[in-house]
């Protein structure tokens, strides 16, 4: 009776490998960011979901950590730097970051005009930062304009919204995906990898852990180097955190130890490398 039991209680383990296996073979193609590049964006909709394990195409995408926004486990002592380094420029109402490769155009998840606008049965304000990174990355590397609120809208469209949790840790990929843009893992775990990679122009998206960015998990985007070799972010939750350079050896340490759909690093680009 024992082993009879055994088997039924795997018995739900059935549904989710056949669906994986028709999923793979009907909905996706080799292609970028080392999964599959699917043919339309409806596939990647949930197939099934299960014990918080969940299929989009050929992906299991796991519950993550709380995202939820909030002060750092670590105060930062840093002080914001010189005008000359990094600098927040306001025109016409959009905030730019400057001094990385590229200007990033800034939102802020907990600013008054998105912070309690929806992201699935969520808010943006606290549990926002994927889809706020997101939406920086694209607006400043398309030459389209995508607010925090347009962002969230689409990422619960393309299942990339965990609820009560923030995001999944698709959204790098499957966002850059739906916006034409390459994303692909970052494997590089020193400081000479990762600013060599920001001197070469690359923007990196990064999922943060507990230290100086949050006191759970956090989005924020690797904007660039100073002379000096410290980075430069765009932190979705911190204007202040924005204009400090940060040691490269601090954003290390402190880096998600998830290691799903390519985390804890993306790269994104605009042509495939």
């Amino acid at each position: 009776m024992e082993k009879i039991k055994h088997r039924r209680s795997r018995l739900w383990l059935i549904p989710i490998i056949l669906l994986a296996l028709v999923c793979t073979a009907a909905l996706a193609l080799p292609g970028r960011f080392g999964l599959y590049r699917v043919r339309s964006t409806a596939c990647l909709m949930p197939c099934i979901a299960a014990r918080n394990v969940y299929l989009y195409g050929p992906m299991l995408i796991f519950a993550p950590g709380s995202q939820l926004a909030g002060e750092p486990s670590i105060s930062s002592v840093n002080p914001i730097s010189d005008p000359d380094v990094t600098t927040l420029v306001s025109s016409d109402g959009v905030e730019t970051l400057t001094g990385g490769y590229m200007p990033i155009t800034y939102f802020c998840q907990g600013d008054e005009q998105w912070a309690e606008l929806p992201f699935g049965s969520d808010t943006i304000g606290p549990y926002g930062c994927g889809p706020t990174a997101m939406a920086m990355a694209v607006s400043s590397m398309t030459d389209q304009t995508v607010n925090p609120q347009e962002m969230a809208q689409r990422a619960v469209e393309l299942g990339c919204w965990a609820k009560g949790h923030g995001s999944y840790h698709n959204i790098a990929g499957v966002i850059a995906n739906d916006f034409e843009l390459y994303c692909e893992s970052f494997d590089g775990r020193d400081a000479d990898s990762l600013v060599n990679a920001l001197i070469s122009g690359k923007l990196l998206v990064a999922l943060m852990g507990p230290g100086h960015f949050t006191n759970g998990g956090h989005f924020i985007l690797l904007r660039g180097v100073t002379l000096s070799g410290e980075i430069l972010v765009a932190d979705p939750n911190s204007r202040e955190r924005s204009l400090t350079a940060w040691d490269p050896e601090i954003v290390l340490s402190e880096l998600s130890p998830a290691t799903d759909n390519g985390s804890p690093l993306w790269v994104l680009s605009k042509t495939e490398q």
